[in-house]
């Protein structure tokens, strides 16, 4: 026999033996140890979120007795949608910044690590996504620089929508003005040239190489529609709860939209509230009591809405940890 095995064909056994499996190199303590960390963050947010699940349950439920069954099943799949966009827009960002990660996988980022904020203080959900990242073999400052591009737009978009509910939030809150004085510097703040700037400048302060490219129109455009789509899409879920006490047709449905928007951004500003609680329902009974709707009945729709939030939150990270969970076992 040669030093080169062949079988009956002549073919070089070596050719055709199976690879050998690759040496798997033991975990350090430090990874260990950050692991656990994760995994403790992991259930810490998800014991917030689940808690203010149950607190609220009661009244939600006496909520939903009075709305039929359709419209409360459509409301919720409209606002997991919603979610789903709003990854879609985060994960076009994170594209831009280095090599694509895919939809599935910025989904188990971004899904899992906004629960963080359940927790008091919102900065919990950017540190949980920048280690899920890092746990994917991203930079954190990759995932930070993300999630605030993902905010500013979210935040221009959302007054862009706000001016929708201007009459009926000036009606009850005549210190709205803020919201006028801030829609042109964030539309200035659009632009690639100067949003490109501003992302060098983050980058700087956390002792990263700054971009090596702009930003294109294309990916801006894309992400501020993306983000438009998701506040249609909220007003909407609001909609369909309000529509079923005589909410006024569309006229209600832009008052909606234009009443999440401004809700939504309110409720990211209040981060040491979890998740913006109280804020958000303020907003949201104020836009709602300019329609035919009471202020009982607004309050009642702001806190299934709410709770409902939660639910799409638990429904969609859970789902995306899933997927991960059985990409990994095949």
């Amino acid at each position: 026999m040669t030093a080169v095995e062949s079988d009956a064909t002549g073919q070089s056994l070596a050719a055709v033996a199976p690879p050998t499996a690759p040496k798997t190199t033991p975990k350090t303590t430090k990874a260990r140890v950050l692991d656990a960390v994760r995994a403790v963050a992991i259930v810490v947010v998800v014991f917030f979120a689940v808690r203010h699940l149950v607190l609220n349950w009661h009244e939600f439920w006496h909520t939903l007795a009075g709305i039929p069954w359709q419209s409360s099943l459509l409301s919720l799949l409209v606002l997991m949608v919603s979610i789903a966009v709003g990854v879609y827009a985060w994960q076009v960002v994170v594209d831009d910044l280095g090599p694509p990660i895919g939809y599935a996988r910025g989904a188990q980022i971004n899904l899992v690590g906004a629960l963080g904020k359940y927790v008091p203080g919102s900065v919990w959900a950017y540190l949980l996504q920048m280690e899920l990242g890092r746990k994917a073999g991203l930079a954190r400052a990759r995932i930070f620089t993300a999630s605030l591009i993902h905010l500013g737009v979210g935040v221009v978009a959302a007054l862009v929508l706000s001016l929708l509910a201007m009459p009926a939030v000036f009606a009850n809150s005549p210190r709205a003005w803020w919201l006028v004085v801030l829609l042109p510097a964030g539309l200035v703040a659009l632009h690639p040239r100067v949003l490109t700037w501003g992302t060098s400048l983050v980058l700087r302060i956390l002792r990263r190489p700054p971009l090596d490219h702009r930003f294109s129109y294309r990916t801006v455009g894309t992400v501020f529609l993306a983000l438009v789509g998701v506040y249609a899409l909220q007003g909407l879920h609001l909609w369909l709860l309000a529509n079923s006490v005589g909410a006024p047709g569309f006229t209600g449905y832009v008052l909606c939209v234009g009443a999440m928007a401004i809700a939504m951004t309110s409720g990211t500003f209040a981060f040491i509230m979890p998740s913006g609680a109280g804020v958000r329902e303020l907003v949201m009974v104020a836009v709602l009591t300019a329609t035919a709707i009471t202020g009982p009945q607004a309050l009642a729709f702001a806190l299934a809405s709410r709770v409902m939030f939660t639910v799409a939150d638990l429904a969609t990270a859970g789902g995306a940890a899933l997927t991960a969970r059985l990409s990994l076992r095949r």
